[in-house]
């Protein structure tokens, strides 16, 4: 039976293809961590090659976990597929295949054994470094040197670097733009991904005193800071009051030493807890993870993996034991409590690591250069149900508790931004009547243009940003917003859409939410009895 692809999937493969009818670059595919990469991998491949039947493609990874997952999710959606694998880890160094699922640490010095390739697909293609002297640059110049038309695309959750920023950004960048992203924040609305929710918790770790190395805190300092048996002690009685009736635990720690007393602490509350580490033996490391994921063991303590292709839908509950500079870390870190499953409304976050504060919601993070300043987010937890809320929210939108009134400077700054400030920013928006409405072209370097529509609602200005002339979703989402407002066909350029704005139904009240440092309108309603 063939795999039906949800409309954000479909966008994502589309985009592809048009991008290469109008660029000559090597695109970045974003989708959040849970949002089904695997098989719009697989849908891509397996009509890359009905459509261009000599086409060879490499798909290219890291994680003995992701190669066995992306191939075993080809075969399941075209048992036909000519396809190998070329992995140690796997025990399997194929060749011949025309599609190649590859470890890049078994495949790096080997591509003039594997020769020609028309496209590479690299996933978790944040994990590509800069610098020229690496595994991922060596291997993709020699195979650029077999064939100089080859062509790169990378898919992640993450589209940045520590070290280095945005992937399509900057001097030696290997990708030149993304072709594709959709919010995480979407993917939840629609029922996709399963929300995150956060409690505040009396435990933090101290990293005073701690260095940085390369943007991120120094692992050893780290270690030394953080694993401290009274803390830990009082971590794991939050961890477990918390997770009572959670009942799978992931607990990320900040070192090898850290988390094995991480794994004490829990087990001397009667929990099932074990440890793994980047160095656990594969047979073992497979052990653990079946037992997790059947519900043997409850919880898991790890130490630098399951970060990334790491599958197990049940995880209901994450505790941040590791503090961390890396956006990227950060949200993968979240993202492992994304997926949907049976009987799971949600997943708890505890960050005793200071990440939220650090980074800001997961859904609205702002990758810094690792050159750029300090700061947290403004936030302020509430005292009845300690869920973490922006500093300007007055009504815990979790418990209702109503926050004391800021003092009268602060209220001006503040009003404009009525948010909370969880590990996700998925709360109820906020209706505010419209006075009166403007539209105007908006042009941006290097993007295609859009039409700016700014809400005068007293005397704060909301603005939204219609896309007639960008592809897949954005264009998507440009129609349904033109059709709900006006009886003529949907514009194909902004012109066209400025020349009938007298044509707009004008709302009477918009739906809008903190999106950062601006608000997002979500909602329109035209009448009383009918929303848009």
């Amino acid at each position: 039976m063939k795999l039906q692809l949800r409309p954000y999937q479909r966008a994502a493969v589309d985009s592809i293809y048009r991008y290469f009818d109008n660029h000559s670059g090597h695109p970045l595919i974003v989708l959040p961590t849970a949002g089904g990469k695997s098989l719009v991998l697989s849908t891509f491949i397996q009509e890359a090659i009905q459509f261009y039947p000599d086409t060879r493609i490499l798909v290219v990874t890291h994680v003995r976990e992701l190669i066995s997952q992306n191939f075993a999710e080809l075969m399941n959606l075209w048992p036909e597929a000519p396809a190998g694998i070329y992995s140690a880890g796997l025990n399997r160094r194929d060749t011949e295949e025309q599609i190649l699922f590859c470890g890049i640490q078994s495949v790096h010095r080997k591509a003039y054994d594997i020769q020609r390739a028309d496209l590479v697909l690299v996933d978790e293609s944040h994990l590509i470094p800069r610098k020229s002297d690496t595994m991922y640059r060596r291997f993709l110049e020699d195979l650029k040197r077999i064939n100089p038309y080859l062509k790169i695309i990378g898919l992640t959750a993450t589209p940045y670097r520590l070290d280095s920023g945005l992937l399509h950004q900057g001097e030696d960048a290997l990708f030149s733009d993304i072709a594709f992203e959709v919010p995480v924040r979407d993917l939840v609305e629609q029922g996709y991904l399963a929300p995150l929710i956060s409690k505040a918790t009396a435990v933090q770790l101290d990293v005073t005193g701690v260095g940085s190395r390369g943007g991120e805190f120094i692992p050893n300092q780290l270690e030394a800071a953080v694993d401290q048996d009274p803390v830990t002690r009082a971590a794991v009685e939050e961890i477990v009051a918390f997770g009572q009736d959670r009942r799978s635990w992931l607990l990320f720690c900040s070192g090898v030493a850290h988390a094995t007393h991480v794994r004490d602490a829990v087990r001397r509350h009667g929990i099932s807890c074990e440890c793994l580490f980047g160095d656990t033996a594969k047979e073992e490391r497979d052990r653990l993870v079946t037992a997790f994921k059947r519900g043997d063991l409850r919880a898991l303590s790890a130490m630098n993996v399951l970060t990334t292709g790491f599958n197990a839908p049940a995880v209901d509950l994450i505790a941040m034991l590791r503090p961390t500079k890396s956006t990227g870390l950060y949200v993968q870190i979240a993202g492992r409590g994304m997926r949907l499953a049976p009987s799971k409304s949600d997943c708890l976050v505890l960050d005793f690591a200071g990440n939220v504060k650090r980074h800001g919601p997961i859904d609205q993070v702002n990758p810094k250069q690792h050159d750029a300043g300090e700061g947290e987010a403004p936030v302020k937890d509430c005292p009845v149900c300690h869920t973490i809320n922006h500093a300007a929210v007055r009504i815990c939108l979790t418990c209702g508790y109503e926050f004391p009134p800021p003092e009268p400077s602060q209220e001006s700054q503040l009003e404009a931004t009525a948010s909370t400030m969880a590990i996700m920013t998925t709360r109820l928006p906020v209706w505010v009547k419209v006075d009166s409405v403007a539209y105007h072209q908006h042009e941006k370097p290097g993007r295609p243009l859009s039409m700016r529509v700014e809400y005068q609602c007293g005397l704060v200005r909301h603005q939204e940003w219609v896309c007639f002339e960008h592809d897949g979703f954005a264009r998507r989402k440009a129609e349904s917003w033109w059709q709900r407002r006006a009886a003529v066909p949907v514009p194909t350029t902004v012109q066209q859409a400025m020349d009938h704005t007298n044509l707009l139904r004008v709302p009477t009240s918009i739906a809008v939410r903190s999106a950062g440092r601006w608000t997002e309108v979500v909602q329109a309603r035209f009448t009383d009895s009918s929303h848009v």
